[in-house]
């Protein structure tokens, strides 16, 4: 099946009554036909729902079809993409554990590492997350390689392959941020990544009405119990020991279950993914090599020739470069009076959404970061994040 037929056909709507969408079950509790039935239930003995926190059906379909998607055995819908993160990462780290990180991430990632100091875990920045880069962090504490594919805002590109070759020739797990790639550009399980976490409230909803997140597991990585010893009462479960695990422990006890509702959203959300990421990443790649050619403006987008990530958006994303670009307007007033004078772009925190989304990163989603933190993530007081929405482009064009 080509893209556009696999959402619709590649884990399809399994309902008795022929729903062409899976129904909305907006309860809490689901009643059996006996004790001895739940029991079984509960202890996970024989299949079936006992309660919307553990399980669901509307979110079991959500999840089967994003894990069919992405090519992984198994997906943990979650209730934003923020607990996506945090839940991917507490399911393999513990106290004293490190984690090595791309300094570039997402402003509110940046802060769950900081409160995860607390617990002892440590995360590593690294500038760029590159095989070179992250080789001499990697010691006998490391147990994750965490980076987004595609940096937000920074939009650094990240070589899948040539990461997880030193990530599992050093046993340890390459965890990968796909939110802002989406299935669209690429499937990284193929390219070797072991987990993937996508923030599902952006492109794979599109319509800017749900917070969702979800975990899909490769199943292919293989769980050292010296080096993750909770893993050891999961090996009865084989390649399903890190989804096994998650849903018995953080994800269940935390209460990081999506609603019903969301995941009912996301999935209609799902099925135009494929003609939406086609429009969104021609009209970014249009609107950026239109941007570069106007004086006093700096454009990045990775799929720009001038960008260092170019031949790279080629190889592994076939030359789309997605649907985010930054402008660099000169100074923060100058980046406060442009995004005040648009004419179609919405000032909203959001990216993936049909519209066309405009925000000052700084004062936003790097209010709370340090200065270097800001500079490594490639946030200044005139940087302005653009997420390309579907509009006509000849209605973008005229952007300034």
């Amino acid at each position: 099946m080509g893209f556009n037929t696999s959402l619709l056909h590649g884990a399809a709507v399994n309902d008795k009554f022929g729903a062409t969408q899976p129904p909305i079950y907006q309860v809490s509790a689901f009643s059996h036909d006996s004790a001895e039935t739940l029991e079984k239930v509960f202890a996970n003995r024989s299949p079936g729902f006992s309660y919307s926190r553990i399980g669901n059906p509307t979110v079991d379909s959500f999840e089967k079809r994003i894990a069919a998607l992405e090519g992984g055995i198994g997906a943990v819908a979650c209730s934003s993409g923020m607990s996506a993160v945090t839940m991917a990462l507490l399911n393999i780290l513990k106290a004293g554990d490190e984690v090595i990180a791309g300094a570039g991430l997402f402003g509110g990632t940046i802060e769950l590492f900081a409160d995860l100091k607390q617990f002892g875990i440590t995360a590593r920045f690294v500038d760029e997350v590159t095989a070179e880069c992250i080789e001499p962090l990697i010691n006998e504490r490391t147990r994750a390689v965490f980076t987004e594919l595609i940096g937000n805002p920074k939009l650094d590109v990240v070589d899948i392959k040539s990461v997880s070759e030193v990530c599992h020739a050093n046993g340890i797990p390459l965890l990968i941020d796909s939110t802002t790639a989406t299935p669209y550009l690429v499937r990284p399980f193929e390219h070797g990544a072991d987990i993937v976490v996508h923030s599902a409230s952006k492109y794979i909803n599109g319509g800017g009405n749900s917070i969702a997140g979800i975990i899909i597991d490769s199943g292919k990585f293989k769980w050292d119990s010296e080096k993750f010893p909770a893993f050891d009462g999961y090996k009865i479960f084989g390649k399903f020991a890190y989804l096994a695990k998650l849903r018995n422990g953080f994800w269940r006890n935390a209460g990081a279950c999506i609603s019903p509702f969301n995941a009912y959203m996301c999935s209609v959300g799902l099925e135009t993914l494929g003609l939406r990421m086609e429009r969104i990443c021609c009209n970014a790649k249009a609107l950026a090599e239109h941007l570069q050619t106007l004086d006093g403006v700096t454009v990045n987008y990775p799929a720009l020739e001038a960008s260092p990530y170019h031949g790279l958006v080629q190889s592994q994303f076939g030359g789309r470069g997605g649907g985010i670009l930054t402008i660099r307007a000169g100074s923060r007033e100058k980046a406060f009076r442009l995004i005040n004078s648009l004419k179609y772009a919405l000032i909203a925190t959001n990216i993936g959404d049909i519209r066309t989304l405009v925000i000052h990163t700084a004062s936003t989603i790097y209010l709370h970061a340090t200065d270097e933190q800001r500079e490594k993530a490639g946030v200044y007081d005139d940087t302005i994040r653009v997420s390309v929405g579907i509009e006509d482009i000849n209605d973008l064009n005229p952007f300034i």
